[in-house]
């Protein structure tokens, strides 16, 4: 396994890189753990390697609000861009520190 430190922590507000998404972080996996099913449905030309911390967002659109699961390279920190409304953030995060949401105490490791 890789020995490699995600670069994003859990809460904070980020934004997909490629795509017109944003949210919250949930989850962090050190790499790749998803179906490859779920991998090979991403086009080629963008497909991130499976080496790299792989993060699970609340995320939102203009559209809907849904959960993401998305490689470390395609992520940026969006601590500015003002608020999430993703309805789950409640049943996961106590609320706001900063820019970034606090883990519910009986959710923590």
């Amino acid at each position: 396994m890789n020995d490699r430190i995600a670069k994003f922590q859990i809460g904070q507000v980020v934004k997909h890189r490629l795509y017109p998404f944003r949210g919250v972080i949930f989850d962090v996996d050190p790499e790749f753990s998803n179906s490859e099913e779920w991998w090979e449905s991403i086009p080629e030309h963008v497909r991130p390697s499976k080496d790299q911390p792989y993060y699970h967002l609340l995320a939102e659109n203009d559209q809907s609000h849904y959960v993401a699961y998305v490689s470390e390279q395609n992520l940026l920190d969006d601590a500015e861009g003002g608020p999430v409304e993703h309805p789950q953030i409640s049943e996961i995060f106590a609320g706001q520190n900063g820019s970034a949401f606090t883990i519910r105490p009986e959710l923590r490791n």
